[in-house]
Parts: C-alpha cells; sequence; structure tokens
C-alpha cells in the first residue's frame, strides 16, 4: 500500500524591481544622507558647466577684441606681429605644427603603450611586471620642465644620426628631407611628447586590461586558443573604449604641452614642408614666449590662439566620446 507523501510547494521568488522602478526610488529618495548626497553631485555637475561656460565667454570675448583688429586672415596668416600698426597676426603655422607634432607622438606612443600595458598584465611574471609598472608611474609623475632640459641636452644632440638615415633613405618624399641644420624640428618635439605621454596612456590601459574578467580568458585557453588569440579575442576588445580614453588622454597633453616643447624647438613662422628642418611652433609654446613682453593687445591676440586650442580639445574629447558610445555595445564592460 502506497503512503501518500505530503508535498509542500517551495514559496514564489520575490519579484525583483524593474531598473525603471529602481531610478523612481533613487529619485525618490527621502533619507537626508541621500538628498544631502544627491544635490551635492548635481551641484558638482552644474558647477563645472558653469565654469566651462565662463571659460568659453572670457576667451570667445578677449579674441574678438583681438580678431577684430587684425589686418590679416586669423585662420590662414603666417605671421605673427601684434605691434605693428595695422597688426597682422594668424594661426596657421601655430595650428599645424600643434596638430603635426601631436599626431607623430600619437602614433608612436599609442602602440608601445599598449604593448607595455599587455606585457605588465599578462606576460611578465609577478616580479617583473610590479618594478616595471612601479617605473612607469614614476614617469607619469616627472614635471614637464626636466622633460624638456632632457630633450635639449641629451635628446637633440643624438639625433644627428636617425636625421641622417631618414634623409638618405626617405628624403625623397621631402617630408624626411634635412638641410643639416639643428634638429630642433617638428619630429624632435613629436618624439619627446611621445616619450611624456607614453606613461599615462600605459597607466590607464593597464588598469583596463586588469579588468578583464578572467572567465572570458580561461573560457578562451579552455578551447584551444593562444595567448596572442586569448588577447585579441578577449582582452583588446574588452579594453577597446578605455584604451581610446587613455589615448585621448595622453593627446590632450600633447595638446597643450607648453615647457618641453618651448625648451627643445626653434620657433619660427614658417610651414615646413619636411619634418626634420628647424622651425614651426604651437600654441602652448606661442603663448608661453610671448606672454611676458605682449602689450594688451598682444595678450588677447595670445588669448584668441588659446580660444581656437580650446576648441580643437573639445572636438577631440568630442571625438572620442562618440568613438566609445559607438563601439560601447562591444564592450565587456557593458556585458
Amino acid at each position: 500500500m502506497d503512503i501518500p507523501t505530503k508535498t509542500t510547494d517551495a514559496p514564489p521568488p520575490t519579484p525583483q524591481p524593474s531598473l525603471a522602478e529602481q531610478k523612481r526610488n533613487a529619485r525618490g529618495a527621502t533619507r537626508p544622507g541621500d538628498r544631502i548626497f544627491l544635490g551635492l553631485t548635481r551641484g558638482s555637475g552644474i558647477l563645472l558647466l558653469v565654469i566651462m561656460a565662463a571659460i568659453a565667454v572670457f576667451l570667445t570675448y578677449r579674441a574678438s577684441l583681438a580678431i577684430s583688429k587684425d589686418h590679416g586672415n586669423f585662420l590662414t596668416t603666417s605671421e605673427w606681429n601684434t605691434n605693428l600698426i595695422p597688426p597682422t597676426f594668424g594661426i596657421a603655422v601655430l595650428a599645424f605644427g600643434t596638430i603635426v607634432s601631436s599626431v607623430i607622438a600619437m602614433v608612436l606612443a599609442v602602440p608601445v603603450a599598449v604593448a607595455i600595458a599587455l606585457f605588465i598584465t599578462h606576460y611578465a611574471p609577478r616580479r617583473l611586471s610590479g618594478p616595471v609598472a612601479y617605473v612607469i608611474d614614476l614617469l607619469a609623475a616627472v614635471p614637464s620642465i626636466v622633460y624638456g632640459l632632457w630633450g635639449a641636452l641629451v635628446l637633440v644632440p643624438h639625433m644627428n644620426g636617425l636625421y641622417g638615415w631618414l634623409n638618405d633613405f626617405f628624403g625623397w618624399t621631402g617630408i624626411f628631407s634635412w638641410d643639416k641644420g639643428a634638429p630642433r624640428s617638428m619630429l624632435t618635439v613629436g618624439i619627446l611628447l611621445a616619450i611624456m605621454i607614453l606613461p599615462i596612456i600605459t597607466n590607464v590601459s593597464r588598469e583596463v586590461f586588469r579588468q578583464v574578467p578572467r572567465m572570458h580568458e580561461e573560457a578562451a585557453l579552455a578551447l584551444g586558443a593562444t595567448r596572442w588569440e586569448v588577447i585579441r579575442m578577449s582582452v583588446l576588445p574588452f579594453g577597446r573604449s578605455g584604451v581610446i580614453s587613455a589615448s585621448m588622454l595622453g593627446l590632450g597633453r600633447a595638446l597643450g604641452e607648453t615647457m618641453a616643447v618651448a625648451t627643445v624647438l626653434s620657433p619660427d613662422f614658417i610651414i615646413h614642408a619636411s619634418l626634420l628642418n628647424p622651425g614651426g611652433g604651437t600654441f602652448a609654446q606661442n603663448i608661453a614666449s610671448k606672454f611676458s613682453e605682449a602689450t594688451e593687445f598682444g595678450r588677447d591676440a595670445l588669448i584668441a590662439s588659446g580660444l581656437v586650442l580650446f576648441v580643437i580639445t573639445l572636438l577631440v574629447n568630442g571625438a572620442a566620446r562618440l568613438i566609445i558610445a559607438r563601439r560601447a555595445e562591444y564592450s565587456g564592460a557593458n556585458a
């Protein structure tokens, strides 16, 4: 005879609030600490926007005073004579030098920085990765003027060999032709900037690669992937947005670098087709070298060039945000 057994039904699972309900509850928080924290964070965001707007208004106003009296075309003139009557000045050389030196720095620094970050996080043994990461952290803290002095006293005197080699094999392009002048050119500036932004990009990329979920790498290894295939299929797609952000941080420093560029470069207001011939200029270097001796009108003109650098920086960061937003769906951070 079968004895009936008593069965008990499991209690139904507690329904979890949806994301919309969680946001609604957060907005309707009644605890004093929540209200204070919400007010502080919201106020900080609004304050940041107000500061940025104030900077933009100040730069625009002072720039308009100078541009209205400019006898030349502010965007295309390759001359900077604010003491003439009428004054003639433009940013063609400065924009060209700033963009070219920053592009050279990014082309040289980003691949090396990503490679170093991958070596520290996925190849080097622990007793080696720690000291290497520590040295990279120290390099990120070195002041700009120290890099500038090193560039002027060590880097520039040792660039003749590289310049001669580039002239011998690639001088026919015109970009790498060299007239045997002092190697205080845009290429030297770009190399120095690459060395300066390398620690920043490496540090951020290293921290991003360390956040890759371990299960992703183990799954790839279980399927028979090699270490490089694990990096290519799991690590780099996950860290792509972080690497782009790190590169934008480095590019921001390269665009606005002042003392190091002023120490290494021999400035002039001529756009040189060759990257090896001395000359050129950047926005930050020109402002630093001319601000102390400029008249009130000359300072307004320098502020006008600073406004252009401000706009370029905003455009670069905006473009980076668009790239990250388009690729966010492929990032493991959103899984």
